[in-house]
């Protein structure tokens, strides 16, 4: 009578989980299934991939952490957090602005405004023309050497 019971419940279990999440479950038990098969002396090695679909899988499915066996639960939350934070540091890293420019070109205003004191930047920006090196007055201002005692 107990194992009827037993077994009468796992199937009324079954019938009120939907189905994407038995789909999910036995993604995740194949998933483990595969690591576990793969050729190795002492310990279970994951790669990135399987990483990955416990992840994957965890996110769609918090529940899933039941069936994994093959790693605790906690290192898959963990996981998960390490992915979150790397894709926020990822997504918030600076990209506005415009290149520098090169060093030399830098010296070379340096060079120019200190050689030449009476120059402004009008001046230097028209001599780099000449040169064929096109930059903006606004940067040949910001990098020409700064006067002492003025």
């Amino acid at each position: 009578m107990f194992a009827f019971l037993t077994k009468f419940l796992l199937v009324a279990r079954s019938r009120l989980k939907s189905r994407a999440r038995l789909e999910a479950e036995i993604l995740v038990l194949r998933q483990q299934v595969i690591v576990l098969s793969r050729k190795s002396r002492s310990r279970v090695w994951l790669r990135n991939i399987d990483r990955l679909v416990f992840v994957r899988m965890y996110r769609q499915f918090p529940s899933i952490l039941n069936a994994i066996t093959v790693v605790k639960p906690e290192t898959v939350i963990r996981w998960h957090r390490r992915g979150f934070r790397a894709y926020w540091r990822w997504k918030s890293r600076r990209r506005c602005g415009r290149p520098r420019i090169d060093r030399e070109i830098r010296d070379l205003i340096r060079r120019m405004s200190k050689e030449n004191p009476l120059w402004g930047a009008p001046r230097i920006h028209g001599e780099l023309l000449m040169l064929g090196i096109e930059v903006a007055e606004s940067t040949v201002a910001r990098y020409m050497a700064r006067r002492q005692g003025l």
